[in-house]
């Protein structure tokens, strides 16, 4: 486990969200609104994958973003996005993304290194800093 995502478990537990580790079917981590947090870490291929899924996870907890099995798309895409915000600004926060840029760090897999992320969340990522106001 890299130190970064040690952190992160520590900061879940700070947070009092208790982490667990059990086989899903269909999800790298789950949460509830009592601070749980479920992480299958079968289903995670890498460190990077792994940290993304607890930062997205513990996104939900930290924002209250939970819905139901009977919630409309909407709402469930409102509670993602939550959940993806907070994972962002925990994972790569804008003042050293602005710093890497500036040094002419831009290829996306580089970016994704530097904060141990996956591309494909640091795509996200990027797209959601680009739409914030005069973020980068």
């Amino acid at each position: 486990m890299t130190s970064r995502l040690q952190r992160l478990y520590q900061q879940a537990e700070a947070m009092g969200l208790q982490v667990y580790f059990l086989p899903m079917q269909t999800r790298c981590g789950i949460s509830t609104p009592d601070g749980t947090i479920g992480m299958d870490s079968n289903r995670q291929k890498s460190t990077a994958e792994e940290l993304v899924c607890l930062a997205h996870e513990m996104g939900h907890c930290m924002t209250g973003s939970f819905y139901t099995a009977e919630a409309d798309l909407l709402q469930r895409r409102r509670c993602e996005a939550r959940a993806d915000r907070w994972a962002y600004r925990q994972l790569v926060p804008l003042d050293e993304l602005r710093r890497l840029l500036a040094r002419g760090v831009t290829r996306t897999d580089e970016l994704a290194e530097h904060f141990g992320v996956t591309e494909d969340f640091l795509r996200d990522c990027l797209a959601y800093y680009r739409n914030a106001k005069n973020a980068i």
